[in-house]
C-alpha cells in the first residue's frame, strides 16, 4: 500500500480504466491542457491525446447529450461536469434520458455513463455553488448515484463504475481532493463494488451512518466519544443508490441506536431517506429516536463565519449519540 491524495487516486483510475480499454474516453470544459477545475485530469491529455481527451464548450445539456449518445453506440465516457450545481442545467437528459433509457426500451440499450462532478460547501463558493443535490438525483430510479469518501474508494469505485453498464452520478466532495489515505501499489488490480456500505470503525453503543466528506468527521467524533466510554459503529454508505440496507440492519441489531450525519439538508433529504428505510427494516431493534444531525436549512452563506455554522460539525455529532446512549452503557 502506499498513500496518495483523493485527486492522484482518481486521475490514477482514470487512466488505468483508459489504458485497459480503448472505448473509454474523457470529456469535459477545461479538463484537457487546464487538467480540470480541480486538476484530476492533470496530464491525461499529454498521453492519450485528443481523440480520447476532449475540451468541450461550457454547455452542460449539450455535452451531457453527447455523452449518452456516446454511451448509448458503445462507448465509455467519463464526462466531467465542473460542478454539480451546474448538473441542473443538463438534469432533463441525465434524469429523462440516461436514467430511463434502459427500462424503456425493454433493456436493449446499455448506458455506461459515468458523469463526475464535484459538490458541497466549506470553501466559500456561496449559495448556488456549494450544493450537494445527491437526494435529487438518487430519487430516479435507473441512476446510481456514489459519493466516496477516502482515496481507496475513490480509486476502487471509479474503476468499477467505469465498467458498470448504467449510468452513474459520481460526486466527488471538492473538500477531499487533497485527503490522504492508502491505496494499493500501482499495477495492483482492485475494484470497490457500487452497492456496498463499509464498517470504517466498529462499536457497540450507537451507530453513526455517513458518506462522503462527512465521514471524517464522524471519525474524529467518533474517537472523542471512546474517550468518553461510548463506542460509535461508524458506517460509510459509499453508495447512495443503491442503498446498502442489509449493513445498516445488521448494525442496528447491534448497537440500537443510530445517528445519521450528513453535510445536505434535513427536509427531504437523504439522511430522512435513510432513518424511513431504517424505521421500516429494524424498528424493534431500535431503543431510541433516531437522531439526525444536519446542514442548517439555509442556502448556504458566503460568509466564512457563517458558512461554518451552517455546516454540521464533530460536536453536533458527539450531542445527538450522548442523547441516545444513557450513561449506564458507557465505559469510562
Amino acid at each position: 500500500m502506499r498513500t496518495l491524495t483523493y485527486r492522484d487516486a482518481l486521475r490514477e483510475a482514470i487512466r488505468e480504466e483508459m489504458q485497459r480499454d480503448e472505448r473509454v474516453f474523457i470529456l469535459g470544459e477545461d479538463i484537457a491542457g487546464y487538467g480540470g477545475t480541480y486538476a484530476v485530469t492533470k496530464g491525461l491529455i499529454d498521453e492519450f491525446g485528443e481523440k480520447r481527451v476532449r475540451d468541450t464548450p461550457l454547455a452542460e445539456e449539450v455535452i451531457t447529450g453527447a455523452a449518452i449518445g456516446a454511451a448509448l453506440n458503445g462507448l465509455r465516457p467519463i464526462l466531467e461536469i465542473m460542478t454539480i450545481n451546474f448538473s441542473l442545467l443538463a438534469s432533463d437528459l441525465i434524469l429523462n434520458s440516461a436514467a430511463k433509457f434502459r427500462y424503456m426500451f425493454g433493456g436493449q440499450p446499455e448506458i455506461p455513463l459515468v458523469i463526475r462532478t464535484p459538490g458541497g460547501g466549506g470553501a466559500q463558493r456561496g449559495a448556488q455553488h456549494s450544493q450537494v443535490l445527491e437526494s435529487l438525483y438518487a430519487h430516479f430510479p435507473g441512476l446510481k448515484v456514489v459519493m466516496p469518501a477516502t482515496p481507496y474508494d475513490a480509486k476502487g469505485m471509479l474503476k468499477a463504475a467505469v465498467r458498470d453498464l448504467d449510468p452513474i452520478l459520481f460526486i466527488e466532495h471538492e473538500l477531499l481532493y487533497n485527503v490522504k489515505g492508502e491505496v494499493p501499489d500501482e499495477g495492483v488490480e482492485f475494484t470497490v463494488p457500487l452497492n456496498r456500505g463499509e464498517v470504517k470503525r466498529a462499536g457497540e453503543h450507537v451507530t453513526i451512518v455517513t458518506f462522503s466528506r462527512m465521514l471524517h468527521i464522524v471519525m474524529q467524533a467518533a474517537e472523542d466519544l471512546a474517550k468518553e466510554g461510548i463506542e460509535a459503529e461508524v458506517i460509510d454508505l459509499r453508495s447512495i443508490r443503491p442503498l446498502d440496507i442489509d449493513l445498516l440492519v445488521d448494525s442496528v441489531k447491534k448497537t440500537n441506536r443510530v445517528v445519521i450525519a450528513e453535510e445536505g439538508w434535513k427536509y427531504f433529504g437523504t439522511g430522512q431517506g435513510i432513518a424511513a428505510l431504517i424505521y421500516e427494516h429494524a424498528f424493534d431493534y431500535l431503543d431510541a429516536p433516531i437522531q439526525h444531525v444536519a446542514g442548517a436549512d439555509v442556502p448556504m452563506p458566503y460568509s466564512k463565519v457563517l458558512e461554518r455554522a451552517a455546516l454540521p460539525d464533530k460536536n453536533e455529532i458527539i450531542h445527538a449519540a450522548k442523547a441516545i446512549v444513557p450513561a449506564a452503557l458507557a465505559r469510562i
